[in-house]
């Protein structure tokens, strides 16, 4: 086993001590040493090595309420980084652009024509990254979208928006000049959920989605599984009484059933996951997971319970607005971070 070397402890408490500021936002020299556990003169010289790397950066002082002299707050340098998440569906392209801490800074929404229509699907995304950026440089960009993403190449496999065409992302990539990452839109959204959503604190989930399509994100030892070819989680092809089981439960469909029948219907895709996966939590996210609410996971709950002896609990999604955004945003933010952080 190796011995850290000095490069590598400095390497790490620096990370140790972004990451705090991340999570819990600005705090002082003493709020660091409390938190890590490391010695006056090791966080004084953290501080220093931050600060000279532009990471970090007095925000104002605490202990106005106090006698003595006030503690200097260190928070990050929100524009050292910003990152661009963007969900694309089969109508609209839509923007969020971040900072380095997660702070929304700039939006952008583009319509998609339809099929008849002029067809420049690489140039809309850029011209919406780019008027979302408003000037801003980007250090990462993750596009969620639905279908099939091959992991060994980040192509889509299975093209469900109108003027997508091989290559699409590469051309995207040429245009913005900066790293351009697709992933399933789903596996977004499943990312939004552990992080802010109702799987939060849970290693293991599935996110059930039910919407225009339908489709599942698995999550198993707090990882996205996405299969050798991508595929991992595609319920929506499973044949339910000879109906594919997205035919039967997409949002389309769903309008016109009542709840006891809808839940009866995604009970057994929520079954098929939770017999083969195990995994302890299905959560029911899009339009009509969210829609339905308690009330609709409860029973579908007690459906599934009917079914499999493998315990599973059954949730509604909470992730607060659009969740494939969101967990573009956070992905990107995640490699942000590891290039300006190390």
């Amino acid at each position: 086993m190796k011995t850290a070397t000095p490069a590598m402890a400095r390497a790490i408490n620096d990370r140790l001590a972004l990451d705090l500021l991340l999570e819990r936002g600005p705090l002082t020299a003493p709020q660091l040493r409390t938190l890590t556990g490391l010695s006056r003169p090791t966080v004084s010289d953290l501080i220093e090595r931050l600060r000279d790397g532009g990471l970090i950066e007095v925000t104002g002082e605490s202990g106005e309420d106090r006698r003595g002299p006030n503690a200097r707050l260190y928070g990050i340098v929100a524009n050292r980084a910003h990152v661009a998440g963007v969900d694309v569906r089969r109508s609209a392209i839509e923007v969020t652009i971040a900072d380095i801490t997660g702070r929304a800074v700039g939006s952008a929404v583009r319509e998609i024509p339809g099929a008849d229509g002029p067809q420049d699907l690489a140039g809309l995304m850029g011209g919406a990254v780019r008027e979302a950026a408003a000037g801003r440089v980007l250090d990462t960009v993750v596009i969620g979208a639905p279908g099939l993403v091959d992991p060994r190449h980040g192509e889509l496999v299975s093209e469900n928006v109108p003027g997508w065409r091989p290559g699409l992302i590469a051309s995207v990539r040429q245009s913005l000049g900066v790293p351009v990452i697709l992933e399933n839109e789903v596996n977004l959204a499943a990312v939004a959920e552990l992080r802010t959503g109702a799987a939060t604190g849970h290693e293991d989930f599935v996110l059930l989605w039910l919407d225009e399509g339908v489709g599942a994100a698995v999550v198993l030892g707090g990882r996205l599984r996405r299969g050798v070819s991508g595929g991992a989680g595609e319920i929506g092809l499973l044949e339910v009484n000879g109906t594919s089981f997205c035919d039967q439960t997409e949002a389309e469909a769903a309008r016109g059933l009542g709840r006891a029948e809808l839940a009866a219907r995604i009970a057994k895709g929520a079954f098929a996951l939770v017999a083969i996966l195990d995994p302890g939590l299905v959560v029911l996210g899009g339009t009509t997971g969210r829609a339905g609410g308690d009330a609709l996971a409860a029973l579908v709950a007690e459906r599934v319970g009917g079914l499999s002896p493998a315990p599973a609990e059954i949730r509604a999604s909470t992730v607060v607005g659009n969740a494939v955004l969101q967990g573009a945003v956070l992905t990107a933010l995640d490699l942000a971070r590891d290039n300006a952080f190390g």
